[in-house]
């Protein structure tokens, strides 16, 4: 028990001392899921909704690809990533092993499939009743899409924070594509794995308290906006 207390009490003498160290992890990871979250926002929105909405050729093909692409490994994502940007790889000329860039492209692969599918199902689910009145009303074309997706925005809220909480509690493609190094593509996950198996558990429980700090940030924002919108 001693063992335990002490590695909470140091842990948190170095969040509140900013520690470099374990800032630097922090800041690293907000900046990677940020990029890769924007990304994967701008591709996975449309593309669920294309796939919700529309009726087309192979629709049922792609989406039972992206619901099995939910489940995939992260160390496959990286050992994908990993055989394209490495040096022999067909993009090695870019350098992107081993940088923030490659390890948010693993990241974006990541979140895509969750961003697709759960968008996909919003605006499935939505009432249909909301698509005939918007007809009646002589809504059309972008007006129609936008008012759909209007109606759809809460569960797409939904889907952007797994995604979110996929990137940022995965280790595999972060030390696969980043190499774990330090002051540069450390991560707060990748830094746990480290410092815990060295013996630092203190660091590893600053580390620890930070990540679920963020998490339980993220979703406070996200409920306290979807009360507002309610109201």
């Amino acid at each position: 028990m001693n063992y335990l207390s002490e590695g909470f009490i140091q842990g948190f003498s170095l969040l509140f001392s900013g520690d470099e160290e374990v800032w630097s992890a922090v800041f690293e990871t907000l900046r990677l899921s940020s990029l890769s979250m924007s990304v994967s926002l701008l591709i996975g929105i449309p593309a669920g909704f294309a796939l919700g909405h529309f009726s087309f050729p192979g629709r049922r093909g792609i989406r039972l690809l992206v619901d099995t692409l939910l489940s995939i490994p992260t160390v496959v994502v990286g050992l994908f990533v990993y055989s394209f940007i490495s040096n022999r790889g067909p993009f090695g000329r870019f350098e992107l092993l081993f940088t923030t860039t490659g390890m948010a492209i693993g990241q974006t692969i990541l979140a895509l499939p969750i961003i697709i599918a759960l968008t996909a199902s919003a605006v499935e689910n939505t009432d249909r009743r909301l698509r005939f009145t918007l007809l009646t009303l002589g809504a059309r074309g972008r007006r129609l899409l936008l008012s759909t997706l209007w109606e759809a925005r809460h569960q797409i809220l939904l889907a952007a924070v797994t995604a979110y909480g996929r990137v940022t509690a995965e280790v595999g493609v972060s030390m696969m594509l980043g190499g774990n190094i330090k002051w540069h593509t450390r991560t707060v996950t990748t830094a746990i794995t480290l410092e815990t198996g060295k013996g630092n558990f203190a660091t590893g429980i600053a580390l620890g308290v930070l990540l679920l700090c963020l998490s339980f940030g993220l979703n406070w924002s996200v409920s306290f906006l979807r009360g507002r919108s309610a109201v």
